[in-house]
């Protein structure tokens, strides 16, 4: 369970998720406290709170996370935890929905925000991984593109720090996630949202939207350029039969062949008009038996993520 603080409020023992320093300059995440020495560095950082997990570190008044026993208080708490999660993507998925039509509209573009909602979904993943995935892949038509945006996003940034990426990339990571498929919002919902077979012309519109939304995005100079490649280049795959642009392997980037597998991931587990939701194994195998188009090796680390939970 995740809880923010005041800076002040923290203490040896706790475990820190993230320290939200909108200058960054205490980059740290996901470790227990246990030094003077950072807890110094934190009180002088420009953060106002941080993020706790009470799962794996001690509260507010010092006591250490009980231990569930497997009787039906456990299975009370497991429905507790899915609703709260189940509560806190609602809300994310309302606020990104704010965010996105707001640039969609023109104006201003806030990274900081965007950066702080990325980590505080990369946290919520890294948390409660199973319950996450379990949640958002029941979504309504209405928050399709707004949750799937958040899941891929969760995905991203679990995937990336897994690959030993550094804390600043996976946050660009995170965000690119979060925007990934902002062109979709350029598209008519009668199109999005068709449950039946689409015409060859509805295909075109829909293929349109990576490049819409690159347009969109690379007349903000703030967004990094990771987070208009991911944005333009998220379906392209690695034999070049991808779009917009047909890329070869060679020429995809890490972060952007990352993101067509957290993509394609998450597209197949999920409830959509037209289809039913593909099982975790059976998205990776069908996956992982298309070498030509994703990364074994990538396919491969997303399963070990998936099953092993939380990761450090």
């Amino acid at each position: 369970m995740l809880m923010k603080i005041a800076k002040d409020r923290i203490r040896k023992g706790m475990f820190i998720e993230s320290v939200a320093c909108p200058s960054q300059e205490f980059p740290r995440r996901r470790f227990v406290l246990k030094t003077d020495k950072d807890i110094t560095a934190i009180l002088a950082s420009s953060a106002t709170n941080v993020s706790i997990n009470l799962s794996l570190g001690v509260d507010l008044d010092g006591r250490k996370p009980a231990v569930a026993p497997a009787t039906a208080k456990s299975a009370t708490g497991d429905r507790a935890r899915r609703e709260a999660v189940r509560g806190t993507v609602s809300q994310s998925a309302s606020a990104l929905r704010s965010s996105l039509r707001d640039i969609v509209s023109g104006r201003s573009l806030d990274m900081s925000e965007l950066s702080r909602a990325a980590d505080d979904n990369g946290e919520l993943w890294s948390d409660s991984t199973a319950i996450a995935l379990e949640v958002t892949r029941l979504k309504s038509k209405d928050e399709t593109t707004y949750v799937h945006s958040l899941a891929v996003s969760g995905l991203m940034t679990l995937l990336g720090r897994s690959l030993q990426m550094d804390d600043e990339t996976v946050r660009i990571l995170g965000v690119a996630g979060i925007m990934h498929d902002i062109g979709k919002l350029l598209i008519p919902n009668e199109i999005l949202n068709k449950p039946g077979n689409l015409t060859d012309r509805e295909r075109v519109v829909i293929r349109s939207h990576p490049e819409a939304g690159y347009q969109l995005l690379k007349s903000y100079p703030e967004i990094p350029q990771v987070v208009l490649d991911v944005c333009r280049l998220h379906h392209e795959v690695l034999d070049g039969s991808g779009y917009p642009l047909g890329l070869k392997q060679k020429d995809l980037s890490l972060p952007v062949q990352l993101s067509a597998v957290c993509d394609v991931f998450e597209a197949l587990t999920s409830v959509r008009p037209y289809k039913r939701p593909w099982s975790t194994s059976q998205a990776l195998d069908w996956m992982f038996a298309r070498p030509h188009h994703f990364d074994r090796k990538m396919v491969i680390r997303l399963g070990s993520v998936l099953s092993d939970g939380p990761i450090g």
